[in-house]
């Protein structure tokens, strides 16, 4: 049986790639908390969330994103991904996911730093 982070980082990717307001809301309860980075003031609820999305949206296609889950605290989990955009540049991330019981997240916190260009 799969865990429940791995259908709702799918939805998120397809949200990533759709920018569909109604694949976004999906995502999180009505009342869920975003941070774009830890310390960040939050987006809170669906409006706040599907706005800031829209305002910092990628086109579709423009990255690839492999994760894995780095560990896992009762609902909450913690993903470490890497995001590589087509056009540069490659981050890290990491990601902490608190999910309610539907599956959707109650809170969400990225934290992501850019990788340094391989030395050739």
């Amino acid at each position: 049986m799969s865990e429940p982070i791995e259908q709702w980082v799918e939805l998120y990717r397809r949200a990533w790639e759709s920018n569909d307001p109604d694949d976004i809301r999906a995502l999180f309860t009505e009342e869920a908390s975003y941070r774009t980075e830890p310390f960040a003031e939050p987006w809170d609820g669906h409006l706040e969330i599907v706005e800031g999305w829209l305002d910092a949206q990628d086109d579709p296609g423009a990255a690839t994103f492999e994760w894995r889950v780095a560990g896992r605290d009762q609902h909450t989990y913690f993903v470490e991904g890497v995001t590589d955009y087509r056009d540069g540049p490659i981050y890290s991330n990491l990601w902490v996911v608190k999910l309610a019981p539907d599956g959707r997240a109650e809170e969400f916190t990225e934290w992501w730093m850019e990788q340094e260009p391989a030395q050739g």
